[in-house]
């Protein structure tokens, strides 16, 4: 009997060493002063679309014309507004994108985020290729539309020249 007790020690020991133990960032109350993010979105493999607070610029995907570009800068209430939302949808934690299945759209498109919060940095990308899309790639299509209607509404974007043509 105690023989076993020492094995089953052992082994528990050994299990609990071998836990795989993730490191979590997460969302302070307040924004940070280090709060940054960057999202790139559009058809295809490019992602003409961007919004960079890291360079303070937008970018505009024209299709038969190339991409457009001009500063961009954010209120300090909008950026804490949109860091709110990103602590709604918890979006420092483990997400589950759409999954390639027996269904794909084209043309589809990809988001790309970067977000920095306190010196720490994650990346998230998913794509609409796949029918099947989950809580939180909409919740994430969510939030990039509510920031892309700021961004439409600044006069910087307004300059910058409509795009011609489509996609397929």
């Amino acid at each position: 009997m105690f023989r076993i007790l020492v094995i089953l020690s052992i082994a528990f020991a050994f299990l609990a060493g071998c836990s795989k133990e993730t490191h979590k960032i997460q969302l302070p109350e307040e924004m940070p002063e280090d709060f940054r993010f960057s999202i790139s979105f559009g058809y295809g493999e490019d992602h003409k679309n961007e919004i960079n607070t890291y360079n303070g610029t937008i970018t505009k995907d024209l299709v038969t014309k190339g991409t457009a570009s001009a500063a961009l800068t954010f209120s300090n209430d909008e950026l804490k507004t949109i860091y709110g939302k990103m602590k709604d949808i918890a979006i420092l934690d483990e997400k589950q994108f759409p999954q390639k299945g027996n269904c794909s759209q084209t043309p589809s498109s990809t988001d790309s985020w970067k977000i920095t919060v306190n010196g720490e940095t994650k990346i998230l990308s998913w794509t609409n290729e796949y029918c099947d899309m989950t809580k939180d790639a909409n919740d994430l299509l969510e939030l990039r539309s509510y920031i892309q209607k700021i961004v439409e509404e600044k006069d910087a974007y307004k300059a910058l020249p409509a795009a011609e043509g489509g996609y397929d």
